[in-house]
């Protein structure tokens, strides 16, 4: 046999295929058809692209939960309907927030432009149900005082209650809390604890914080007129099951829970600072003549939120026409 410089020497060439075997080649395995290859390929490249999908994603919902969703400032506007409210009142607005937590990890420009902002919604009155700062040192009274500086009072004045973090940060300390006040008071917010005050012919009833041990709701019905318009400011929502209530009929404001301040869809939030679970945001039907209001908050006490946003409440007021209910409470 003649063969060329190019030939290979008979014995190391390779034997042709028979009918049905397939070439192996470079890359291909000996025996496995080119089709599954392939698929092979494309699965690596879908896991590829599905990794770095998902990996977007959660960086997308970290940047959402984050950085986006905590200044996302929803206006909450709803009826409020109040006995015996006078011609006056119906149709005026009390503009409610709650829970601003200043201190060093809040954004204190957010919360003075949140602040700044109300001045837009028109209030009649603010109130404001607790928790103006996170107090880890006493030093936060003056910085919350020079951030309130912001809020503009409404035509008939700011009113306020205390909350469980405006007394220290064991909150224990009442000292703290009368400091407070009192920085309150030089700018016009009067800071009510247990103590019920006249608006223009409308009752506010400002009891103080649950969880200071300094609530004392005793001190305050006998000073309550029965026949005109009441609206209780309470930082504690738990404070609406407690026996204290003494026939009370009508509108508790509060705050405190923070809307729970991450909640999966479609699910309850899986922390909150209450012992009634039901107590998340919003407002409930406590079905003995009283309705309860949670603001969802303002601030934050860690920079993060999912599907809660913060919230500032403007009610209108309007005259509720429906008998009041017989009392089931024990008196107070």
């Amino acid at each position: 046999m003649i063969t060329t410089p190019y030939d290979p020497p008979p014995s190391s060439r390779s034997p042709s295929p028979s009918i049905g075997e397939k070439h192996s080649g470079k890359g291909v395995n000996r025996g496995v058809p080119a089709v599954l290859n392939c698929n092979r390929i494309k699965r690596r490249r879908f896991l590829k692209h599905s990794v770095a999908a998902l990996g977007a994603g959660l960086a997308g919902c970290l940047g959402w939960t984050f950085w986006i969703e905590p200044f996302w400032v929803e206006i909450v506007e709803r009826p409020l309907p109040l006995r015996n409210l006078p011609d006056h009142w119906v149709g005026k607005t009390v503009v409610q927030i709650s829970d601003l937590h200043v201190c060093n990890l809040l954004d204190l420009d957010f919360m003075r432009r949140s602040l700044a902002s109300i001045a837009e919604l028109d209030p009649e009155l603010v109130v404001i149900t607790g928790d103006f700062m996170t107090c880890e040192r006493d030093e936060w009274i003056d910085t919350t005082a020079r951030v309130m500086e912001s809020l503009r009072p409404g035509r008939a004045g700011i009113l306020a209650v205390p909350g469980n973090h405006d007394y220290g940060a064991a909150w224990d300390r009442p000292e703290v809390a009368e400091c407070l006040g009192q920085r309150l008071g030089d700018l016009g917010i009067r800071l009510l604890r247990n103590q019920v005050v006249n608006v223009n012919d409308l009752q506010i009833i400002g009891l103080d914080d649950l969880w200071s041990g300094c609530l004392d709701a005793a001190k305050v019905w006998p000073r309550v007129d029965p026949n005109r318009a009441s609206l209780v400011l309470c930082h504690n929502p738990d404070a609406a099951d407690l026996p204290i209530w003494s026939g009370y009929q009508g509108w508790i404001l509060a705050g405190h829970t923070h809307g729970g301040q991450c909640k999966p869809p479609f699910l309850p939030p899986p922390l909150l600072p209450v012992r009634n679970r039901r107590y998340t945001s919003g407002a409930f039907d406590l079905y003995d003549g009283r309705w309860l209001y949670i603001n969802r908050a303002l601030g934050y006490l860690r920079q993060v939120r999912f599907n809660v946003r913060p919230e500032i409440t403007r009610f209108i007021l309007v005259r509720d026409a429906t008998p009041a209910k017989p009392s089931r409470r024990p008196l107070g």
